[in-house]
Parts: C-alpha cells; sequence; structure tokens
C-alpha cells in the first residue's frame, strides 16, 4: 500500500472521526472536572478507542458477525445511547452531580472516556465501517500494518486535541462552556437520530 492510498485513508478517518469537532464535545463531558481529571478521561478515551480499533483492524467483520450483529444495527443502537446523552447535555443534569465531586478532588461519578467518548464518538460506526473495509482491501500482513499506524496517527491527533482542552475551556469560560454544552447537545441529538436513520435505511427498513 503506497502513500498514494495512504493518503485517502488517513483524509477519510481524519473526517470521520473529526477530532477538531470531538474537542468542544469533550470540554462540555468533562466540564466541572479538574484538569488532572480531564487529562485523565482524555488519555483513556484514546486508550480504549484504540484498543476497539484494533480489534476491529483484526477481526473485522468477523467480530460482528460472531455476535450476530449487523452494522444497520449497530449504528441504531449506538444513536439511541448518544441520543440519551445529548438529553443530559441539554438539560445539564449531569452539572449537579460533577459539582460535589470537583469540589472535593475526588474522580467523577460518570466517566464519560469509554461511553460516549471511544464509542461512539471515536469510534463510531463510520470509523468502524471504514477501517473494515481498508482492511480488507489490504494485501499482506505490512498493509494491515500500514492501516494501523494511519489508525495510530488519528488517535494520536485526537489525544492532543483532548490534551488542549483545558487552554479553550480557560478561554470560553463557565457562560460560555454552558452555551456551547447546549449547543452540542443540539447537534448530538441531531446527530443520533440520522444515526438511527441510517441504520434503518442500510437495514431496508421502511425503503
Amino acid at each position: 500500500m503506497d502513500l498514494v492510498t495512504l493518503i485517502p485513508a488517513f483524509t477519510a478517518l481524519f473526517v470521520i472521526v473529526d477530532p477538531i469537532g470531538l474537542t468542544p464535545i469533550f470540554i462540555a463531558l468533562t466540564q466541572d472536572m479538574t484538569p488532572v481529571q480531564r487529562r485523565r478521561v482524555g488519555v483513556r478515551a484514546v486508550a480504549v478507542a484504540a484498543g476497539l480499533m484494533l480489534v476491529f483492524l483484526l477481526a473485522g467483520e468477523a467480530v460482528l458477525a460472531f455476535l450476530g450483529i449487523s452494522m444497520p444495527a449497530f449504528r441504531v443502537a449506538g444513536g439511541v445511547l448518544l441520543f440519551l446523552t445529548a438529553l443530559e447535555m441539554l438539560f445539564q443534569k449531569r452539572q449537579a452531580r460533577r459539582q460535589s465531586n470537583a469540589d472535593d478532588g475526588s474522580e467523577p461519578d460518570h466517566d464519560p472516556s469509554v461511553f460516549p467518548l471511544a464509542l461512539p464518538l471515536i469510534v463510531g460506526p463510520g470509523a468502524i465501517t471504514t477501517v473494515i473495509l481498508l482492511t480488507g482491501e489490504a494485501e499482506g500482513p505490512a498493509e494491515v500494518a500500514a492501516i494501523g499506524g494511519v489508525v495510530l496517527t488519528i488517535l494520536l491527533i485526537v489525544l492532543v486535541a483532548f490534551l488542549s482542552a483545558g487552554l479553550i475551556a480557560r478561554a470560553l469560560g463557565r457562560v460560555g462552556i454552558n452555551v456551547v454544552t447546549r449547543v452540542l447537545g443540539m447537534l448530538l441529538a441531531a446527530l443520533a437520530v440520522q444515526f438511527i436513520i441510517d441504520g434503518l435505511r442500510s437495514s431496508g427498513f421502511g425503503v
């Protein structure tokens, strides 16, 4: 797999994962956390995402097929769970729970690193499908390793974006973060509905 092939692969994954777009969502999900807690969540989210990507890179469709899960079903499930998170962001249900933990320096009662950050925001249906398709076109272990390098590069960019979120959060201030949280809650709700619609269409429902 030459550079001409890897560049489109990198571009596709970068657009789908969208590290820049994930950063304000990360800020919204980790508001009222201390800088240390925010860094831990960011590193944990990327680590979990890397493990998930590795599984789908090496196993791909075999994992979903073994569990009897189709990609349309995966999209619908991810959309439903993401919609619930969007509702919490819209109505600020997490803020009261996190405030006491932020005051005493303890770990937050809700850790968003696995869900919804790692799955389905970083490793969503689009990213999983893309990785499966890329590895399906690969010829030999060397090309699979090259795709793995592309995935790792994307995740490193996500990690850098997450670790710089504290600077962005300080620039926005509490009022700015609250506004961004509400707006992103709406966008996440729309994205969740789109996941569900795409899943239903892919399954042939209503077509």
